[in-house]
């Protein structure tokens, strides 16, 4: 289905009418706007709805005719602008202070500083 713009025509003369009209077309399914002039009482409703499934409902509630029903042309895309080109920075040796440096790969963090591997043979290892 396409979007399309429904006028109705209704005949609302209480509030709470006028309530229970809009909590009714707004739960109907593919219903994107709804614009109601109580001196004239009529709504327009836009959406990929079917228009008489709504008018059907009003029906229950107040007086409703259609008064006109239109397809809604999507909004036309301007062509974007060129865009801007992106300018990079060389990056210089520890610019932000918790940047990764390849010297710190080189680095052993001992967890034990009083502990040191001793090799003496070709497969012993011993812990002191």
């Amino acid at each position: 289905m396409t979007a399309k713009k429904a006028v109705l025509q209704l005949s609302v003369h209480e509030e709470r009418i006028r309530k229970k009209v809009l909590v009714t077309v707004s739960r109907v399914a593919g219903v994107t706007s709804i614009a109601m002039d109580d001196k004239t009482g009529k709504m327009t409703v836009v959406g990929d709805v079917d228009v008489p499934v709504i008018v059907m409902k009003l029906r229950k509630i107040c007086n409703a005719e259609i008064v006109s029903v239109e397809v809604v042309k999507p909004p036309e895309k301007k062509p974007d602008p060129k865009p801007a080109e992106i300018v990079t920075f060389p990056v210089t040796h520890m610019n932000y202070p918790y940047q990764y440096h390849a010297s710190y790969a080189n680095s052993y963090y001992h967890p034990y500083a009083n502990c040191g591997v001793m090799v003496d043979g070709p497969n012993t290892c011993v812990l002191m």
